[in-house]
């Protein structure tokens, strides 16, 4: 009966090492990538939960949440603000590059003046892009007097936060980000250090730019979850297939061993003439 290293010498050639030098690497390659898909479960996870309960949340001052110079804080994302002041026509803007429902077109943004002399940049909603590039989009006017808007609260936007690049050579009153920053340097008062994405104003008026839909909150995570799940019945696999490739290569060599002896033992027991 053979030896058991002898067996088992065939998984120290060549070809069998370079097999569990793959092994070896693929099996930490898919623990990491299954780590890091459970992280992003979890960090998804607990933005939709706080995304939602933002969302849900009662109505606050803006006052309360954002200041002149003063950043939206990200866990503040999508609360719900009020806010009463004056429209400043003069300063509206409108954003390139964002479509909704499928079709071209522009936010337009209005600074609200508060009556403190700081003012608040208003995504007053969404209108269809004109018949060229080039073409100016209709923008139904804001309304006058006094007005109480409310909204969700927005972090202003930035190229890393959004994915938009900020290209210059823009036409007149048009840019590609709402970044509060950047928008405040031309203007006559300070601004918050964010913006407001309108749901409802009072009084309201007609026409008025198309409401920015509700924010997508997703499903937590769940795909990033099935994910995490998938590469690690990965290294099952590869484990198993190792295992099977071995179990099949020294059946192949047993049965081809006993092959060979049996020619042998036939000749051993045939009886000389």
């Amino acid at each position: 009966m053979p030896r058991l290293e002898g067996v088992y010498r065939f998984l120290l050639t060549p070809r069998w090492l370079a097999l569990h030098v793959v092994v070896l690497l693929v099996i930490p390659a898919f623990v990491f990538l299954g780590r890091w898909q459970f992280g992003r479960f979890e960090e998804r996870s607990a933005n939709s939960e706080r995304v939602t309960a933002n969302i849900e949340a009662a109505p606050v001052p803006l006052d309360r949440l954002a200041a002149p110079g003063q950043q939206v804080r990200e866990s503040d994302r999508f609360r719900t603000v009020t806010v009463a002041g004056t429209y400043d026509p003069s300063h509206a803007l409108v954003v390139r590059r964002r479509p909704q429902e499928g079709r071209a077109g522009y936010y337009v943004l209005t600074p609200l003046v508060t009556g403190n002399g700081t003012a608040v940049i208003v995504n007053r909603g969404w209108v269809k892009a004109g018949a060229t590039a080039d073409t100016p989009p209709d923008v139904p006017p804001p309304p006058t007097g006094q007005v109480t808007v409310t909204g969700r609260l927005r972090p202003s936007e930035t190229e890393e936060s959004s994915g938009i690049r900020d290209l210059p050579g823009l036409p007149p009153g048009q840019v590609l980000l709402i970044n509060a920053d950047k928008i405040g340097k031309g203007l006559p008062y300070k601004l918050v250090g964010g913006y407001v994405e309108l749901t409802e104003q009072r009084p309201a008026t007609t026409p008025a730019p198309a409401p920015v839909p509700e924010p997508d909150v997703g499903a937590g995570g769940g795909l990033n979850l099935a994910y995490g799940v998938q590469w690690w019945l990965f290294i099952g696999i590869a484990v198993g297939g190792w295992i099977l490739l071995i179990r099949r290569e020294l059946a192949e060599r047993r049965a081809k061993e006993q092959a060979e002896a049996a020619p042998v033992a036939e000749e051993a027991e045939t009886p000389a003439k």
